[in-house]
């Protein structure tokens, strides 16, 4: 023992210093300096940001997928009364549903036109002014929804929704283009999740806001679509004090000086001559880029399984039910034979699953890799709604299957979430391959510019 002992302390004695090499002082607190977080890379600036950023944009977009469920029956109520009023009769049943379908499915048409737009606003405003120009959307889609039961017209709530996509559409593409440009790249990854944990923040806000107890009731219900306004007016009054990307700067408008002096912003430091240098060489890179068409890029052999793999990933996404799920949880909870008493609590349990599985999943990613989280995401998920089938034929045979159908539902959520919800995210460095855009632009109202690019006669980067 006092042997290893020995080893041990001679081997972990330093010698001295010999003549002419330099001699390394440790500060008890240098240690803080190797964690990003503390210190180099995530200055105030650049926290402000994102969680600015993130609250008055994805969070809405979050906020929006949930906060239908709640006053579903009084906005159809609402419906009816003014179809009365107006026609000197009630609406025919299936009139009444389709009118609710329209006013849930119109977000995502909106977020789809507000993909179309940003590429163009974008380019103009740069991403800071795209944002903040993008909140007099959520405001007048706010005033629009919430007066709607004053003024009596059902079509204030149908066209506040749609520009509330509009809103979502380009909030959920400009702001990972400005939260990309401004961070250094060591942390744009978890940068990156900053606007995934505010989606599922704003989604439980909503179930929350939407309790009997709050602003689900009769007569408060417009005030659910009013709240929308306070993170807009947020984000409103506190972007305009931040900088403007700095690669829009360089890239569109050449001001290399605007360019460093937002850059030592949001790094917290003096000399950023090495990311100056970076944006500069990839501006040259750039002009060597070559444009293809859609059509080009699906007959070039070059991207063919990076095509095929987001063709396959993203009809998954779009076709595996979960959005159903955010915008009928209600009536799903109401058709497995759940008390209307207890639905609201238990909806309020799937943005909590949400937001734990979103948590769980950031913190385990980079260590199991995307692939493993897809393909157990994606299976856990076929497992729990073959289960959800068979409990919802057979509810009615037992009084314990309709918790069992709640407990799928909270499952599916769960491994969505924790899997192909956060593995769905490539890595995003600026300006990579047009297999990205296509990518983002599939996934629901966010989307990336729809250019594809091409470095030379060089393939793109693999996935």
């Amino acid at each position: 023992m006092g042997k290893r002992e020995s080893r041990r302390s001679k081997h972990h004695t330093a010698s001295p210093p010999q003549p002419g090499q330099p001699v390394l002082f440790l500060d008890p607190l240098s240690n803080l300096t190797c964690c990003p977080l503390l210190s180099q890379d995530w200055s105030c600036s650049l926290i402000v940001a994102s969680l600015v950023g993130a609250f008055g944009s994805s969070f809405l977009y979050g906020y929006n997928l949930s906060v239908v469920n709640a006053p579903t029956p009084y906005i159809k109520s609402f419906y009816n009364e003014s179809w009365e009023r107006r026609y000197g009769h009630p609406v025919d049943p299936d009139t009444l549903t389709l009118l609710w379908s329209v006013t849930v499915s119109i977000f995502a048409i909106g977020g789809l036109v507000g993909t179309l737009m940003v590429k163009l606003i974008g380019k103009v405003l740069g991403r800071k002014y795209t944002l903040l120009v993008n909140n007099g959307f959520a405001v007048s889609a706010a005033l629009l929804m919430a007066c709607s039961l004053q003024a009596g017209a059902l079509e204030m709530l149908i066209v506040g929704r749609f520009i509330m996509g509009v809103d979502g559409g380009i909030a959920l593409s400009a702001l990972p283009m400005y939260l990309n440009e401004i961070s250094p790249k060591e942390i744009r990854g978890s940068l990156g999740q900053v606007t995934a944990i505010f989606i599922c923040i704003g989604v439980f806000a909503g179930q929350v806001l939407g309790l009997p107890e709050l602003l689900g009731k009769e007569s408060t219900w417009p005030y659910l679509f009013g709240v929308i306004a306070v993170p807009a007016l947020v984000q409103l009054v506190s972007l305009p004090f931040l900088p403007e990307s700095p690669r829009y700067l360089l890239f569109e408008k050449h001001d290399q000086a605007g360019a460093e002096k937002a850059f030592q912003t949001f790094l917290g430091k003096e000399d950023v001559s090495r990311e100056l240098e970076e944006v500069l060489t990839e501006s040259r890179m750039q002009r060597n880029v070559q444009l293809v068409s859609m059509l080009e890029l699906l007959r070039s052999p070059f991207v063919r399984w990076q095509v095929v793999t987001v063709v396959i990933t993203m009809a998954c996404y779009q076709l595996c039910g979960l959005n159903a799920i955010w915008f009928y949880t209600n009536s799903i909870f109401g058709k497995a034979g759940i008390p209307p008493v207890k639905i609201p609590y238990i909806t309020l349990s799937t943005g909590g699953i949400e937001t734990l599985a979103a948590i769980f999943s950031g913190l385990v990613i980079e260590r199991l890799g995307r692939r493993p989280l897809l393909i157990g995401g994606f299976g856990l998920m076929a497992l729990f709604f073959g289960i959800l089938t068979v409990t919802l034929t057979l509810q009615d045979h037992a009084s314990w299957i309709p918790y069992l159908s709640i407990v799928c539902i909270l499952a599916i959520i769960a491994s969505f979430c924790s899997g192909p919800g956060k593995a769905r995210r490539l890595s995003p460095r600026h300006r990579r391959a047009g297999v990205f855009s296509l990518y983002m632009g599939a996934w629901g109202p966010g989307g990336a510019r729809p250019d594809w690019e091409w470095r030379g006669r060089e393939s793109p980067l693999p996935v």
